[in-house]
Order: C-alpha cells, then structure tokens, then sequence
C-alpha cells in the first residue's frame, strides 16, 4: 500500500552543520500526525523540507509514492499538498469570502485567467460558501481579513490550506498564541476540517498533540527517536528523559 507522505534516510545540512540526521516517516492516507520535540529539534526544518522551501541534502520524499524532493512549493501544493504557516499567512485587505474563493480557483481548473470575473463563477462562489461554513466563520463573510481576531485569522488560513482541495495537510503550530479556550475549539475545528485527509502537524501544546494525533512522531537533534500511538509515546522512557522531561505518571494533564 502506498503511504501518503513517505521520509526515506532524510538529511539536511547548512555548511557543516547537519540539521536532519537521517529521518525515516511513513504516514498511511487519513492518519493524524503530532510532531514534538523540544527547541532546535529540527521540526520546522523538516516541515520546510516536506513542503519544498528546502531541498534535501540527501534521502527522499514521496507524496503518494511520487518523489518531490526537490520540487518547488507550488509544484508541490499542486500534487495534493497544502502548508500553513507559525505566521498567519492570508490576504489581509480581502474579505473572508474573498480569501476562501482565491483559494479553490486553481482547483477548480481556472488557473491563470483574466477573461473572467470572479462574481460570475458559480462553482467558485459555491466552494468559497462551503468552506465558510466549515470554518464557522460565515458570520464574518464580509469582513475584512486584517480585522478578524487572531484566533478567527488562523481558522481562516486552514479554511484557505484545506479550500486547494488537499490531501495531505501540514499544520505549523496552529494553536500558538491561543488561550486555553480558543484551542479547545480549535482542535475540535481541525478535526473536522481535516476529516479524511492526511494530516501533520507541528505543535508545543501537548494538550492538542494527545488530544489531536494518532500517532506522535517524537524529534530529537535531527532524529525520530519514537514513532507510535500517544500512550506508547507518552510512555516511552527515551520520550520522557529527551522531551517530556518527566515519568509518565507526571506528564502535562492534556496527556491523558
């Protein structure tokens, strides 16, 4: 069966200075994945590796069995990958709508043209008011991005990473900056968004990761020292002496 996201013997190095040492991934179609590891890890590296920001030194990537390696981000998205990023990256001076509807045109086929306006595109118009709702943002549908609440700008930025018609997503820190409120709507909101689909994500708060993930890939200083379910990962002695810092009976109350 071919895995929908697949690290082969990955490395990456700046100068003399090896930031990925070597690391193997394989995650199945619909799987959710946590990616932890403490500062320095290597997990933004490797998030800029997957979605073509950086090339690999050596190894490789597969994207259903296809190598992008050393593909180009756009290249990239357009084989069924969509990133989002630690900063909230969205058209600020467009409506919510507007964002959403830039975000399914090249989905929809429509590609490069200007022969068209965008109020005449029904399908667009239509996909754009599906993923409105899907993001509970329908309220603010013509509200300019840059005055929406940061909370309601990241659950714009994955209406618009989802709205490309991925299937593999990768989420960079997507809780950060959020209070304990904002992110317990918000890993209810990722579920169901992602519904399906095969995602990654990056993120500190380990409330979301147990709460969020199927499996818990674990980085330590460029390596994955454990790849498993959450209580196998939580477990894990090397887990808890490298990352968690702590036994398993004394691990953050959203590990449970």
């Amino acid at each position: 069966m071919t895995c929908a996201l697949e690290l082969k013997d990955l490395h990456k190095s700046f100068g003399k200075t090896e930031i990925i040492r070597g690391v193997n991934l394989a995650v199945q179609s619909g799987e959710r994945i946590a990616i932890i590891g403490p500062n320095g890890a290597g997990k933004s590296t490797l998030f800029n590796l997957i979605s073509g920001r950086f090339g690999p030194t050596s190894g490789e990537i597969l994207l259903n069995g296809q190598s992008i390696a050393h593909k180009k981000p756009y290249e990239i998205n357009r084989m069924g990958l969509s990133r989002s990023f630690q900063i909230t990256n969205i058209f600020p001076k467009l409506s919510v709508f507007e964002n959403l509807r830039c975000a399914v045109l090249w989905s929809l086929g429509y590609k490069y043209t200007f022969l068209k306006f965008l109020s005449g595109l029904r399908d667009a118009n239509d996909q754009a008011e599906k993923f409105l709702k899907m993001i509970k943002l329908d309220k603010k549908r013509d509200v300019v991005a840059m005055n929406l609440t940061y909370a309601e700008q990241r659950a714009l930025e994955i209406g618009i990473t989802i709205a490309g018609g991925s299937d593999v997503i990768l989420l960079d820190e997507p809780t950060a900056g959020m209070s304990k409120s904002e992110t317990s709507r918000f890993i209810g909101l990722i579920k169901a968004v992602t519904e399906g689909k095969t995602l990654l994500t990056v993120e500190h708060d380990m409330g979301v990761v147990f709460g969020l993930a199927d499996k818990i890939a674990v980085i330590v200083y460029g390596e994955v020292i454990a790849f498993d379910v959450p209580e196998a990962v939580r477990s894990n002695p090397k887990v808890q002496e490298a990352y968690l810092g702590t036994s398993a009976a004394d691990a953050p109350a959203g590990a449970h």
